[in-house]
């Protein structure tokens, strides 16, 4: 038997909805601190952050504010607000 729970059962599973909503609190970028190391992209279990030249962006339309990205940022680019 396979449950579904909302359709988001694997990581990056947002990307077929709008998972953004759920958001309680949002990360913030700084993007003169961020080194484009793309950490954060690596840790996101929804696949919401992309790096570019200048630095990591969020889609908010995917991100459901769990706070990984801030916790693992190594140059502490990313900050979670209310």
């Amino acid at each position: 038997m396979k449950l579904s729970v909302g359709g988001t059962c694997f990581a990056g599973g947002s990307k077929a909805n709008n998972t953004g909503v759920w958001r309680q609190t949002a990360p913030v970028v700084d993007l003169a601190k961020c080194v484009k190391c793309k950490i954060c992209v690596d840790y996101c279990p929804d696949c919401a952050i992309a790096v570019d030249e200048e630095g990591c962006k969020i889609d908010m339309f995917y991100c459901k504010g769990c706070g990984i990205c801030s916790n693992e940022c190594p140059a502490g680019a990313i900050r979670m607000e209310v």
